[in-house]
């Protein structure tokens, strides 16, 4: 299971998220301040998945940390992207569990949160 494809697909399925960031979507690439021409959403991968259930003696489950940063230049279209991935996240099991820094440097608005995803083992 890749977990950081499973984020990426829900983000681009939902219409907002989409209409707003497509093609902007990336993962582990943070803009520089001055590239920042649209919304822009970073997902990065905080922790791999660690083991958190076992059965048999074998590991069944994980939990995996990621973290998804919203850039732009427009403070509430920064934080209604980062409110609607947090709800589309959270349909797919995904749970906000910290929210990070939000930044404002040099007209760039930046929301980060950190967000756990638990996952069993095919």
């Amino acid at each position: 299971m890749d977990v950081l494809d499973d984020i990426y697909n829900a983000l681009v399925a939902d219409d907002f998220i989409r209409e707003q960031a497509m093609g902007r979507i990336k993962f582990f690439e943070y803009p520089a301040t001055g590239d920042v021409t649209g919304p822009y959403i970073v997902i990065d991968e905080i922790s791999p998945p660690i083991a958190i259930e076992y059965g048999s003696n074998k590991e069944i489950a994980y939990e995996q940390i990621t973290q998804i940063d919203v850039w732009s230049t427009d403070r509430k279209l920064t934080r209604n992207l980062a409110n609607a991935i947090r709800d589309t996240l959270r349909n797919k099991n995904v749970t906000q569990s910290a929210i990070g820094p939000s930044d404002y440097d040099k007209g760039v608005f930046r929301d980060a949160r950190r967000y756990t995803h638990i996952f069993y083992k095919e």
